[in-house]
């Protein structure tokens, strides 16, 4: 492992479960949610908080199938999930806060294997390259988690 690809693991981490500069991490803010309130809509046009977090889950599953070179899980697979109709009996917080983090620990244990040359390298099914793809999924997770923790605050 290289420099950058050192940095990309030390964001993930910090944002998951560290000490970010935003504020607090990610984990923390999720595991506390009341499982009670996760299907619950500020309004009918608002997503959820468990739509949300299946939403985020699908795009972190995209990225680590697009490091493991996965040809079966395309773009395609991604996006027909992407804001997904959440079946509570099937999607729910529990299962969908373990794939959270199962997901995410895979894709850092998938960077420690990396060298920094491999983020110049074009993600299949897109027009860039690995280093745009792992920043914009820790932006994508900072970005979701204001709305989540809006929206818990809401509706607590």
């Amino acid at each position: 492992m290289d420099k950058e690809t050192g940095y990309i693991i030390t964001s993930f981490r910090s944002i998951l479960e560290g000490q970010p500069w935003f504020g607090r991490a990610i984990m923390d803010i999720l595991q506390e949610i009341n499982p009670g309130i996760v299907h619950k809509k500020p309004n009918k046009d608002a997503h959820s908080l468990n739509e949300l977090l299946w939403h985020m889950n699908t795009w972190a599953e995209f990225t680590l199938n697009r490091l493991s070179g996965d040809k079966e899980k395309d773009l395609a697979a991604s996006e027909e999930l992407d804001w997904r109709v959440i079946d509570p009996a099937e999607n729910t917080w529990e299962k969908g806060l373990a794939e959270f983090k199962k997901t995410h620990d895979r894709i850092i244990a998938k960077l420690q294997t990396k060298k920094d040359d491999f983020l110049s390298g074009k993600v299949d099914y897109r027009e860039y390259n690995f280093r745009f793809l792992l920043n914009g999924l820790i932006q994508h997770d900072i970005y979701h988690l204001g709305q989540i923790a809006y929206l818990k605050k809401l509706l607590s």
